[in-house]
């Protein structure tokens, strides 16, 4: 892979942000970015641990989801204390997925603000992302398209960013939002998946407090080098064309992909896998011819 870093700022005015990233649809890493919040102190897993702690999460690991089961189900169940627990007292994959704040833990809506930057963020959204230190996500984008700023609490944190230009080169899976299962994107296997070699892509790693703005249907590969948890701000499409485009993937590609995984189990999962390695293949076949 091919990765550079991202610009880096400690502020930006909305003019700037709006002119040279969000209208560029280029990625912004803004440090300490949480600190100016007058509550930034009670972002920290303690004060979550005790204000939630008796909730009971959905878990998720790094193994790719059982092809028998929906690919959202979670691999157990636990209080919010114990799992807090779990990943401060060693290494663990286990993290949790898309904690919305509106309908869990409300009052932490007090507890920080929207920046001024000219994004309309959808209000509803506000959601926290947990993980383990030895936690990572599927290389995936976004089903909903959307622009969002992500910001990290704890430990530190890497993510890769790839536009959607690189899809051939990252395997991308049909019918769904994710790369191929078996990519270890910290030690790519560049004679199994050689067209990594041509991703074009940004290698950001995140501390306490930053803000990372991802712009909408970019691919991103984010691994908890030590356990923390984050949170995405979001922005729903309001260009025409990006928003039918949205529609279609949340309400035909993800449905028809459900469909089919549910009546062909394994047989779709090993199809959808073959046929991303197929193309990937031709694709590095191509750029190799070409001496690119």
């Amino acid at each position: 892979m091919i990765l550079e870093n991202v610009d880096v700022v400690s502020d930006i005015s909305k003019e700037d942000f709006q002119k040279n990233y969000f209208k560029k649809h280029k990625p912004l890493l803004i440090k300490n970015f949480a600190s100016r919040w007058e509550a930034f102190d009670k972002w920290n897993l303690a004060y979550i641990r005790e204000k939630a702690g008796d909730q009971i999460v959905p878990l998720y690991d790094n193994k790719p989801a059982d092809a028998s089961k929906s690919s959202d189900a979670p691999v157990t169940n636990m209080k919010m204390k114990d799992y807090i627990d779990r990943i401060k007292s060693g290494p663990s994959d286990l993290r949790i997925f898309f904690y919305i704040i509106t309908d869990r833990l409300p009052e932490l809506l007090k507890n920080f603000t929207y920046p001024d930057l000219g994004i309309k963020f959808f209000k509803r959204l506000p959601t926290l992302f947990f993980g383990g230190s030895e936690a990572h996500v599927l290389m995936h984008y976004d089903v909903d398209l959307g622009d969002f700023l992500h910001i990290h609490f704890e430990g530190k944190k890497r993510i890769l960013l790839f536009d959607q230009k690189q899809s051939a080169f990252l395997y991308k899976v049909p019918l769904s939002v994710h790369t191929v299962y078996d990519i270890d994107y910290e030690n790519p296997d560049y004679e199994k998946f050689p067209a990594l070699q041509y991703a074009k892509g940004y290698e950001i790693f995140m501390e306490h407090g930053d803000a990372l703005f991802i712009p909408g249907a970019f691919w991103h590969f984010n691994r908890y080098l030590e356990p923390g948890f984050s949170m995405s701000l979001r922005a729903l499409p309001n260009k025409p064309n990006v928003f039918a485009n949205m529609m279609y993937h949340v309400f035909i590609m993800r449905y028809t992909d459900k469909l089919l995984r549910k009546l062909f189990k394994a047989k779709w999962v090993n199809y959808k896998q073959n046929w991303a390695y197929k193309k990937g293949t031709e694709v590095f076949e191509k750029y190799s011819r070409s001496g690119r």
